[in-house]
């Protein structure tokens, strides 16, 4: 019997999507992260039991906003990022290193 090799979801994204710092890994590691902010978006406003309408109202934006920041937050500026999640009262940290220095911001 011969045995079959197995790779890490690490070693597939290096082989497939690029090493990390590289562009193209960079680009779908960020677009990934977007995708998950959408998703607890989403999760954290239906435990809320509101609707998109109901949210867009809360923060003065259109049910069709809420609705493409839930599938793709990319599209959002991060001020109503703030804005929903202050609303869905929820809280949100953002950790920014620049140049080895980590600065952290609860809000």
């Amino acid at each position: 019997m011969t045995k079959m090799k197995t790779y890490t979801l690490s070693e597939m994204e290096d082989k497939y999507i690029g090493k990390k710092g590289t562009k193209e890994r960079d680009e779908y590691e960020y677009e990934l992260k977007m995708e998950l902010l959408g998703q607890m978006i989403r999760t954290a406003r239906k435990e809320r039991k509101l609707t998109q309408e109901k949210l867009g109202k809360m923060i003065g934006v259109n049910k069709s906003q809420i609705s493409k920041i839930e599938n793709n937050a990319n599209s959002a500026r991060i001020d109503t990022i703030i804005k929903i999640f202050k609303a869905l009262k929820a809280e949100i940290n953002f950790s920014v290193i620049l140049e080895n220095n980590r600065l952290k911001i609860a809000l």
